[in-house]
């Protein structure tokens, strides 16, 4: 057993693995086709309405990396220029205690955490995919959170808290899926950074049309997330590099498309929406925690949104950085420095997040504490669990 804190620890990302019925156990007879699995030269690979996916190479799970095995990668690179294969190595199978909520609660007094979110895994292909059949979308989101609900009740034991998906696309179908997963005792819901896709194309969920919505989020008192995705953004790298490729969480590298990834683009973008469509002025009580989208690119952005504010004073209710520090909270990747982050936005905004198990997370997910080093003990206490206690109303 890893010894304990001598404070409460939340982790605000930990992830599932779905199992091979997740989308389809309790999707309606019409849309049986829009998920399924084939063999292909002795490989499970997904199909999404007809098409075989590569975005995760092993969608069954069965074998799964080893968590944190990218960890070093991440926090001092490559200087021996491995390819992805070479670092991830050889997988593990897959443990019970990422399948269901049980046997993970007990890994979690394994690891000496209190609390933690969690979060779907392949569930990230599936609105990219279905964005122009917005009714299939919100029956196969649906059906997943119907399973979750199942494996992953959305408040477990009061410790683990897992995350519905939220598809904004048909504002009637978010509220009734909304009102749904609040009636499961859901404490936080979950969403993409990218537009929403309806029968009237791609639009930010941040208008005005979506003001139902975010009323009752509002209303509801509830987190929402905005996790790293796939967000569509790969076609700006297909129209930059001439190709027709979907999103792959493990392709081989490409320096265009790792250089566009690590830019951000989907969640600064997300973020500007939210609070030059005005939707914070509108309903400043909401609350959303950006998860595993790193930090890096905030000082630059906040810089861009307070000249623009300047510029134009009277487009906004106040100074957008103002703004952000109110209604954001988020996590820096392990590999950077808190320290700035705190500066920036405040030790009771900065929250900590894992990415257990994810190969590109941390393999014990307590060893973030050495990051924190210099930092006061109380900023400490909050960053590893007071402040998404405090946002979950989780009483210490």
């Amino acid at each position: 057993m890893t010894e304990r804190l001598a404070f409460p620890v939340f982790d605000a990302d930990n992830h599932l693995y779905e199992t091979r019925d997740a989308f389809t156990r309790h999707l309606p007879d019409e849309y049986r086709g829009a998920i399924d699995y084939v063999e292909v030269h002795g490989r499970t690979k997904i199909v999404v309405r007809g098409q075989i996916s590569n975005y995760i190479p092993n969608p069954t799970f069965d074998r799964i990396g080893v968590p944190g095995v990218q960890e070093e990668y991440f926090r001092t690179g490559n200087p021996e220029g491995k390819s992805a294969r070479e670092i991830i190595g050889r997988g593990i199978d897959c443990p019970d205690a990422y399948r269901s909520a049980e046997p993970r609660l007990k890994h979690l007094d394994e690891q000496g955490l209190d609390y933690t979110l969690i979060i779907p895994t392949l569930a990230s292909l599936v609105e990219e995919r279905m964005r122009d059949a917005p009714d299939m979308c919100a029956a196969v989101v649906h059906s997943l959170n119907q399973w979750i609900a199942e494996e992953w009740p959305f408040t477990y034991e009061g410790r683990l808290f897992s995350t519905p998906i939220i598809s904004p696309g048909l504002l009637d179908k978010a509220i009734e899926e909304l009102e749904w997963v609040l009636d499961q005792g859901a404490r936080a819901i979950l969403m993409r950074p990218a537009p929403a896709w309806g029968y009237q194309g791609p639009r930010s969920f941040a208008l005005p049309e979506f003001d139902p919505f975010w009323a009752r989020v509002q209303e509801a008192g509830i987190l929402t997330l905005i996790h790293a995705s796939d967000s569509g953004y790969s076609r700006y790298v297909n129209e930059w590099s001439g190709t027709k490729n979907e999103m792959q969480a493990f392709a081989e590298a490409d320096p265009f498309i790792h250089a566009m990834q690590v830019a951000h683009r989907e969640i600064q973008d997300a973020v500007t929406s939210l609070i030059c469509h005005g939707t914070l002025a509108r309903f400043p009580d909401l609350k959303f925690a950006l998860v595993e989208n790193g930090a890096g690119w905030l000082p630059g952005l906040l810089k861009m949104l307070d000249h623009t504010w300047g510029d134009m004073p009277q487009k906004f209710a106040e100074k957008p950085s103002d703004t952000f520090k109110r209604n954001f909270w988020m996590h820096p990747f392990h590999e950077e420095d808190p320290q700035g982050l705190i500066d920036l936005i405040g030790s009771d905004h900065v929250i900590f997040g894992s990415d257990y198990p994810h190969v590109e997370g941390l393999a014990n997910p307590l060893s973030y504490r050495d990051e924190l080093a210099g930092i006061a003990d109380d900023d400490v206490a909050k960053i590893m669990g007071g402040n998404m206690m405090k946002l979950m109303g989780v009483a210490a």
